[in-house]
């Protein structure tokens, strides 16, 4: 853990176990709160102190003392309640992982080895695989056009209060579909790279995303992408997110594992093993 990371923590920690009651479901704070708390944890003020709960929706889980107090079986997460306002809430599923024990397909490696030598982070990396090799194509089974790589907008997010909030996300890459049938979809992809973790906030952000009125039309399809392992093992694992239209609950409809292999890395006795699988 770097300094930084552990002055996080130390604020956070703070900062829910100064308001924290028991059986609470709900903890909300105010951006100025992180501020109190390192002053009175005799620490320097971070800079950037919104950075701070945009680490742990985005980047890292929580303190483990924080975790433990989630109701039931469920973890915290932080979201965004109004202009710098958050509240920790329980969800089923904070932070999805692959799963190891699936099978992963080979797909001959089509990426340009220019990209791959001066692709600048991981993140970058994984979207240079996906739009070079079609894996969204593939994943969903229909034919994708990349829209825009790094989409920033507001959307609008009900509050408990009866309002309504408009945070700027950000989408690492918008896809657009289309099928045989001409039905239509819009593909938001939240990409990850190195020991980063696909967090459900993102997640749930992509489906607000989906629901903004120039979209509307579109069938969502909202995708997570990680490397499993490092870059050079050229494995990838694709999530499909599905949301529960009662509680708003995020979950992984569907997970493929592709490993992007030299053109002559595919067997004839892989190939036709592949060509009895169904279709999913």
């Amino acid at each position: 853990m770097t300094n930084k990371e552990a002055v996080y923590n130390q604020i956070i920690h703070k900062v829910f176990f100064d308001r924290f009651k028991k059986g609470a479901t709900r903890i909300d704070f105010v951006r100025s709160d992180l501020e109190e708390a390192a002053m009175e944890l005799g620490l320097v003020r971070p800079r950037n102190l919104g950075d701070i709960p945009y680490a742990f929706r985005f980047r890292r889980p929580l303190p483990d003392e924080v975790r433990e107090r989630a109701p039931g079986n469920q973890d915290w997460v932080i979201r965004i309640t109004g202009r710098s306002k958050y509240a920790f809430e329980p969800v089923k599923h904070a932070w999805f992982t692959p799963n190891n024990a699936l099978a992963a397909t080979k797909v001959p490696d089509a990426t340009p080895a220019l990209i791959d030598r001066y692709a600048l982070n991981d993140e970058q990396a994984v979207l240079a695989v996906l739009r070079y090799n079609r894996l969204i194509d593939i994943f969903a089974g229909v034919t994708c056009y990349s829209l825009q790589s790094h989409l920033r907008t507001t959307v609008e997010m009900p509050t408990r209060d009866g309002k309504v909030s408009k945070p700027q996300i950000e989408t690492d890459e918008v896809y657009l579909g289309i099928d045989q049938r001409g039905a239509q979809y819009l593909i938001p992809v939240q990409a990850k790279g190195g020991t980063d973790t696909l967090g459900v906030v993102q997640i749930e952000q992509d489906f607000l995303l989906c629901k903004k009125p120039k979209f509307r039309d579109l069938i969502p399809l909202p995708v997570g992408a990680q490397f499993i392992g490092d870059e050079k093992d050229r494995l990838i694992a694709l999530f499909q997110f599905v949301q529960d239209p009662s509680t708003g609950e995020v979950s992984i409809a569907r997970e493929k594992h592709y490993r992007l292999v030299p053109s002559d890395g595919v067997s004839d006795e892989e190939l036709s093993a592949y060509a009895q699988l169904p279709f999913d």
